[in-house]
C-alpha cells in the first residue's frame, strides 16, 4: 500500500504524465521504495478506479495522446490521513545477514565474495545517496524544485530539511553495512589464519 501514497506524494506537487511520474518516481521516492513499471501503472489504474486521482488523455504530438494525472480532494484527504497514522514496521527479512549467519557451511573464498559483494554493493548506495544529499544542499534536484515552486516561502526549510536529514539516514545505513561488510572479510581472514588458537574441547557430560 505505500507504493500509491508514495505515488500521491509526487501527484500532490501537480500533474503528471504516466511517464513522468515514473521518470520523476526513480529520481526521488525511488531511493527508499523501489517500484518497477510493472508496479506503478496497474497501482494508476486501481488509484483512479478509487477516485484518488483522476486521468485526463491529452494531445502529444499530431497524432498521438498522453494520460496525465491530478490528485482528487479524496486523494490529498487519504494522503494525510496517511501521514498522520503510525507507521507500522514489518518484521526483518534479512537475507544477507540470514546467509551471514550459516556462512560456517561455505568455504572461505565463498564467504570472502559474500562479502564483497554485499560492500560493493553499499558503496554504490552511498555514492547514489551522497550525490542525492549534494543535490539537495544545492537545491539541484528537479523534485525538489518543482515541490518548492508550490511551497510556501515559510515551509520552504523544513521541506528541506526533512529532505535532507532522509537522505542523511541513509548515508548512515550505507556506511554501517560497508562496516559490516569489511568486519566480515577481517573475520574470515582470523578464523583461517594459521596461527589462530584451537577451541577448548568442552567436557563430556558424565
Amino acid at each position: 500500500m505505500s507504493l500509491r501514497y508514495a505515488l500521491l506524494a509526487l501527484l500532490r506537487v501537480g500533474p503528471l504524465s504516466g511517464y513522468e511520474l515514473q521518470k520523476q518516481f526513480s529520481m526521488s521516492v525511488g531511493h527508499v521504495w523501489h517500484a518497477p513499471d510493472s508496479q506503478i501503472y496497474p497501482e494508476l489504474r486501481k488509484m483512479e478506479a478509487e477516485h484518488l486521482i483522476e486521468g485526463e488523455e491529452q494531445p502529444r504530438g499530431q497524432r498521438a495522446t498522453r494520460r496525465v494525472y491530478h490528485v482528487t480532494d479524496a486523494g490529498q484527504q487519504a494522503f494525510l490521513d496517511w501521514m498522520q497514522t503510525p507507521l507500522e514496521y514489518a518484521r526483518v527479512r534479512d537475507p544477507a545477514h540470514l546467509r551471514a549467519a550459516y556462512l560456517e557451511a561455505a568455504s572461505p573464498e565463498t564467504a570472502r565474495a559474500f562479502f564483497r559483494r554485499h560492500q560493493e554493493q553499499w558503496e554504490a548506495e552511498l555514492a547514489q545517496w551522497e550525490g542525492e544529499l549534494q543535490r539537495i544542499a544545492q537545491v539541484d534536484n528537479p523534485m525538489l524544485v518543482r515541490r518548492l515552486a508550490v511551497t510556501d516561502p515559510a515551509d520552504r526549510e523544513r521541506t528541506i530539511a526533512f529532505k535532507r536529514f532522509t537522505y542523511e539516514g541513509l548515508v548512515d545505513r550505507a556506511r554501517a553495512e560497508i562496516a559490516w561488510a569489511r568486519r566480515g572479510l577481517e573475520l574470515v581472514d582470523s578464523l583461517e589464519s594459521p596461527g589462530r588458537a584451537e577451541p577448548v574441547p568442552s567436557a563430556s557430560p558424565a
